[in-house]
């Protein structure tokens, strides 16, 4: 039977906006605003749903109906010391440590987690997904999809830093035969209509 994993990317925080390490902070007002327009592509009753721990992805899927079951496997990478920096603020003051992050997967000069760290954890639970048949919705965090495109397709490890994932993407996953397919990728449907609003004192209006 056919697996169908849609991975969620939660809305925008102020983090993302000053490409800061992101700490467990909420979504910011363009992020709620963002989660009351845009009709993201997903069943409104997957048959199974998980989020991150971290606040901004309990909050997307909240605003989204879900019921969704916290797993810690989804949670984003630990950034160590850099995390609330940003990434010019880092650069400043660890220019070799961001050259050993973006070049080596395995390294941790922030004193966090590596990367390679993380995209083994993420493969880990896309291989406990892919024996549960059905629909299931996971809302979590760009570094973990890119990470869970990586495991589907069997790319390698540098491919990690050439995929874009913006807030409230939906990336799906297909599993047949305990293979993964990724099926489709991208932004969410267009903003729902928002009626014009009736202004006192237009001609007509009493």
């Amino acid at each position: 039977m056919t697996v169908r994993l849609s991975l969620v990317c939660h809305a925008a925080t102020a983090a993302m906006r000053s490409a800061s390490f992101p700490a467990d902070e909420p979504l910011d007002a363009h992020g709620r605003g963002a989660l009351a327009t845009t009709q993201v592509a997903v069943r409104a009753d997957p048959g199974r749903c998980w989020t991150s721990p971290a606040s901004r992805a309990a909050e997307t899927a909240e605003a989204l109906g879900f019921q969704a079951i916290v797993d810690p496997m989804l949670r984003d990478c630990d950034y160590g010391r850099w995390t609330g920096l940003s990434l010019d603020d880092v650069q400043a003051v660890d220019p070799e440590g961001v050259a050993a992050w973006l070049s080596d997967m395995d390294s941790a000069p922030h004193g966090g987690e590596p990367l390679a760290v993380l995209m083994a954890r993420v493969a880990d639970w896309l291989d406990t997904q892919i024996v549960m048949p059905g629909r299931t919705v996971a809302v979590t965090h760009p570094a973990v999809i890119r990470a869970g495109i990586l495991h589907a397709i069997g790319a390698g490890r540098r491919s990690f830093w050439r995929i874009d994932v913006a807030p409230l993407s939906v990336t799906v996953l297909s599993g047949v035969g305990g293979h993964w397919t990724l099926t489709s990728t991208g932004p969410s449907k267009p903003p729902r209509p928002v009626p014009p609003r009736v202004l006192e004192g237009q001609p007509g209006v009493p």
